[in-house]
Parts: structure tokens; C-alpha cells; sequence
């Protein structure tokens, strides 16, 4: 299988996933009108605002692929593109899955799914890097798998 991404796109895309994750949950926390639930979601953005400042640490520490293009933004465009057909989905109807989530319980198991579902996108992305940039890519992994066991207890808690 032909390396087709560096661990600096990887790490990017995790960006973008962190950036539509905050917005997903803000919007949600806007529409929402149960307190608790507001509460909750609004924990659930600051977490994520946490985890695009510390990729953007990670990212600031690895070495910048820069591919050529057929227009100035094109790869930026494409790895953009390639994380909003992940996990926190652009499309998503905000509104509607805020009138679904009626307790804390689902609220969480919503967040638990999406982080599951973020783990399992850098495991698959791995396969397309070099095998001495993975090593950055497990970073990444680790800080979900972190975020994934605190939605947990905090589940548990409730």
C-alpha cells in the first residue's frame, strides 16, 4: 500500500475534525433547552477547543508536507473536504439530533460515538503514512482515547 499522506495532513485533518466537533457541540448547546444538557454540551465544545490547541502543538512539531497544487489551497481544500466526511459531518441536522438527545445519558453516548468513531479514522489513516511519522498519528490517537475514558466516568457518574 503506497504512502499517499504525511503525519502533518493527519494531524491537520485531526484539526479540522476538533474545529467541526466545538462547532457541532456549541450549535447543539445553542439549540438544546434543557440546562443540564446545555451544560453538558457546553463541556463537551471546551474539550474540544482543548484538543485543537494541543494538535496545533503537535502540528507545530512536525515536519510541513507541502505537496504542489494546481491552485493556490488545493491540498488545504482536499484534506478540509476529507474531514467533514468524518465523524462531526457538516451536514449534520443540528437542531434535529438536539430534540433527539433527552438526557445526559444519550448526550454522552452521542460524544462517546464520535470519539470511537475519530480513534478508529486515525487507525485506518496509519496504513497511509510513512512508518516514522505513525508515531505522531498514535499521538493523536492517545489525546481521543483520553477524551473517549473522560465521557466515560463521566457517564458512569451519572
Amino acid at each position: 500500500m503506497g504512502n499517499l499522506f504525511s503525519a502533518s495532513d493527519i494531524v491537520e485533518v485531526g484539526i479540522q475534525i476538533e474545529k467541526n466537533g466545538r462547532d457541532f457541540y456549541d450549535a447543539v448547546a445553542k439549540a438544546v433547552k434543557d440546562v443540564k444538557a446545555k451544560e453538558v454540551f457546553e463541556l463537551l465544545q471546551g474539550e474540544e477547543e482543548k484538543h485543537i490547541k494541543r494538535f496545533e502543538a503537535l502540528l507545530s512539531r512536525v515536519k510541513k508536507y507541502e505537496p504542489s497544487e494546481a491552485y493556490p489551497g488545493e491540498y488545504f481544500a482536499y484534506l478540509k473536504t476529507l474531514s467533514e466526511g468524518y465523524i462531526f459531518k457538516k451536514d449534520s441536522n443540528i437542531r434535529s439530533l438536539a430534540e433527539k438527545l433527552k438526557n445526559e445519558k444519550e448526550i454522552l453516548d452521542t460524544g462517546i460515538g464520535f470519539e470511537k468513531d475519530s480513534i478508529l479514522f486515525y487507525h485506518e489513516m496509519k496504513k497511509f503514512i510513512l512508518g516514522d511519522e505513525q508515531n505522531t498519528v498514535d499521538k493523536l490517537i492517545e489525546e481521543e482515547q483520553g477524551h473517549l475514558r473522560k465521557l466515560t466516568d463521566m457517564k458512569k457518574n451519572i
